[in-house]
């Protein structure tokens, strides 16, 4: 992997706990990642932090006017509120001033002004929002998409979901032969509703997508598999409850570790195994979502992002520009119309 210098565009204003926790994410990725920063989002908030911290020289302050909040509808407040800190991040990596967003914002607000300001990939009819989820095999990771860019979808936006999440497994999560499942109620072909039983049968056709058959609810976390995709609507279902599984194990580790001299005891004894664990399931560990399927690198964050997940953000966008996910994808898309074009000239003839 060549690393390049990578200028990343972070929405400071969106997040529970913006603007604080966003710069302070940012900050950090500007000291330790190979890249700067351009902060979008109040400069006088924004300054007014940095004057009580350290101001690295490598992080920039781009003016933004208001922000798009939860309960506004996204479509609409993108386009009511031009300047918002969301829009003029966008607008940055459309007029090349930076390589990626990071946002904890409104995501429906973010993926609606990356389709309107940074468009779609030639060959893709639909985005996808792509999550990586932890598996119990150790160091091993799965990407699950669609979690919630369409609630409704059709076997075509499947089939390209899978192409997406087999590049961004093989050259952003080394993967050297990834394997790709549909999320399904069982494991046979004949199994599942009419979504299911039509991209079932695309995925096994598509040479260029290495598809292994259907995967259970219970497969998602097993390691078997590497790419899984689903609609949004059950993807989105399927994110937030393992998010809150997640939050759940580590409460319940802290309730049930001994009170007292003894529990800190045990806990000093158990802290380097207990820091593993969180790393391998809590969301934040793993920084955002990246929004596939975009002419730019988007990494949606949760809502409730504090520093450490924009820090890793940041790193997974950087990773996303690096690798040229997007470039990857987009030669794919040319081959696959070249070689569509040449087989109807041939049948026609």
């Amino acid at each position: 992997m060549a690393s390049t210098r990578a200028r990343i565009a972070v929405d400071a204003m969106g997040g529970d706990f913006a603007p604080n926790q966003i710069i302070a994410g940012a900050i950090r990725a500007s000291a330790e990642l190979d890249v700067d920063v351009l902060l979008v989002g109040d400069s006088q908030q924004i300054e007014s932090y940095l004057q009580h911290h350290h101001h690295p020289s490598n992080v920039e302050i781009v003016h933004a006017d208001g922000v798009v909040t939860m309960d506004e509808e996204p479509l609409t407040a993108i386009r009511r509120k031009p300047n918002a800190s969301i829009n003029v991040a966008m607008d940055l990596v459309k007029d090349k001033r930076a390589d990626a967003v990071v946002s904890a914002g409104h995501s429906g607000a973010a993926m609606a002004s990356a389709l309107l300001r940074l468009g779609r990939l030639k060959g893709i009819d639909r985005p996808a929002i792509g999550a990586v989820f932890p598996t119990i095999l150790a160091g091993k990771s799965v990407i699950v998409l669609d979690v919630g860019a369409n609630v409704d979808s059709r076997p075509k936006y499947l089939e390209q979901f899978a192409l997406m999440g087999t590049i961004y497994s093989k050259y952003v999560m080394a993967v050297e032969d990834p394997k790709v499942g549909l999320l399904n109620i069982g494991e046979e072909s004949s199994k599942g509703n009419d979504l299911a039983l039509r991209t079932y049968q695309l995925l096994e056709a598509n040479e260029k997508i290495p598809f292994i058959g259907n995967a259970e609810g219970r497969d998602v976390l097993s390691g078997r598999f590497d790419v899984i995709v689903c609609d949004g609507f059950v993807g989105n279902v399927l994110l937030k409850f393992a998010e809150a599984v997640g939050e759940v194990m580590l409460q319940i580790i802290k309730e049930e570790l001994p009170q007292g001299i003894r529990g800190q005891l045990g806990t000093a004894l158990l802290k380097p195994n207990l820091k593993r664990l969180k790393q391998r399931i809590d969301h934040a560990e793993h920084g955002g979502a990246l929004l596939f399927g975009v002419g730019g690198v988007c990494i949606i964050s949760h809502g409730s992002s504090q520093a450490p997940s924009i820090f890793n953000a940041i790193r997974q966008a950087k990773d996303a520009i690096d690798n040229q996910v997007l470039e990857r994808i987009q030669a794919y898309n040319e081959e696959h119309q070249q070689e569509t074009q040449t087989n109807t000239e041939t049948v026609n003839q």
